[in-house]
């Protein structure tokens, strides 16, 4: 058997270490990056096609075998998680794909979406297929959905409220609501409460206070210190949480890694070093020597946010 490119990226990557589901083994079911939104704070970066119109972007098929390969090598996870590099609810054959996971294995199905195409019945029928839905709520109001998310034009924010309101009146699984706090443009007390009251017509399982801890889509996006996290929190009240850090590596010695996983966990999201030890299961040296590769070889770059190094694939 040929050694895998390292440089060839299919549709599956991780295990990813997740601050929110552990060990996610995620698929990518949108090219970069076609999304409903550009978000400010996005780590994949800018949004090259704002779009609303679903589509099917590939074959089911060739997804289910690459996934039944990667689990027949031993992989372990503790979701798999539907994301990516774009905004998942785009494609078209989402519940299909969600279909034939169940006929591989009993892992649970996470989706992580912005949510703002749950107002579509489609969408939402195919979403409750999962068993644990992560939508997003950044903003209250026009104002600052514009400045934090950037919606296409079709998109507004009493769309995306009431359709995470009739998604949970529908679906019996777990929502957990990640809220991304940006310091000066959604987190005064006004913007709090409003928050507070559209969280209290959702019903979510969980709200999920999270804020810039890896490079984002825009300079200037920094994390919000824990201690004012904490005090939104209260104020938010009820189940709201701050979403952790990521879990601490384990080896995984049954499965062999390759730098083409290294490769195709930074293509999705930057990671640091203890990142891709958590998500490969290797040790740092062996993680150091694979980062240390790739950047000879300018297949990735390095990049610092808050005293912490981060690595990516290079911007297109």
């Amino acid at each position: 058997m040929s050694e895998p490119d390292a440089n060839q990226v299919g549709y599956i990557y991780g295990p990813v270490p997740s601050r929110r589901l552990g060990r996610s083994l995620g698929i990518d079911v949108v090219p970069a990056k076609i999304c409903t939104l550009d978000c400010v704070y996005c780590q994949i970066g800018r949004t090259t096609e704002k779009s609303t119109v679903r589509r099917p972007f590939f074959d089911v098929q060739e997804v289910l075998d690459e996934l039944a390969g990667k689990l027949a090598g031993g992989v372990e996870a503790d979701y798999i998680t539907i994301g990516g590099s774009g905004e998942p609810t785009l494609n078209s054959q989402l519940g299909a794909l969600i279909d034939g996971i169940r006929q591989i294995t009993d892992i649970p199905v996470a989706i992580i979406t912005n949510g703002t195409l749950l107002y579509r019945a489609d969408v939402r029928a195919d979403c409750a297929k999962a068993d644990l839905v992560v939508p997003s709520l950044d903003a209250a109001d026009a104002a600052a959905f514009d400045a934090v998310n950037r919606p296409a034009s079709d998109i507004s924010i009493e769309k995306l409220v009431s359709g995470l309101v009739r998604f949970r009146d529908e679906f019996d699984g777990q929502i957990w609501l990640e809220v991304f706090l940006i310091e000066g443009v959604n987190t005064a007390p006004e913007q709090i409460e409003a928050l507070k009251r559209h969280i209290e017509r959702i019903r979510p399982d969980r709200i999920q206070l999270n804020s810039a801890v890896r490079p984002a889509a825009e300079p200037g996006i920094e994390a919000i210190a824990r201690q004012r996290l904490e005090t939104i929190a209260r104020q938010i009240g009820g189940k709201c949480e701050i979403v952790g850090a990521a879990p601490e590596a384990r080896s995984d010695r049954h499965v062999q890694r390759t730098r083409a996983d290294v490769l195709s966990m930074l293509k999705r999201r930057p990671c640091r070093i203890e990142d891709v030890c958590a998500g490969i299961g290797i040790s740092r040296n062996e993680a150091v020597k694979h980062i240390a590769h790739l950047l000879d070889e300018k297949a990735i770059i390095s990049e610092p946010q808050g005293g912490v190094t981060y690595y990516c694939t290079r911007p297109d």
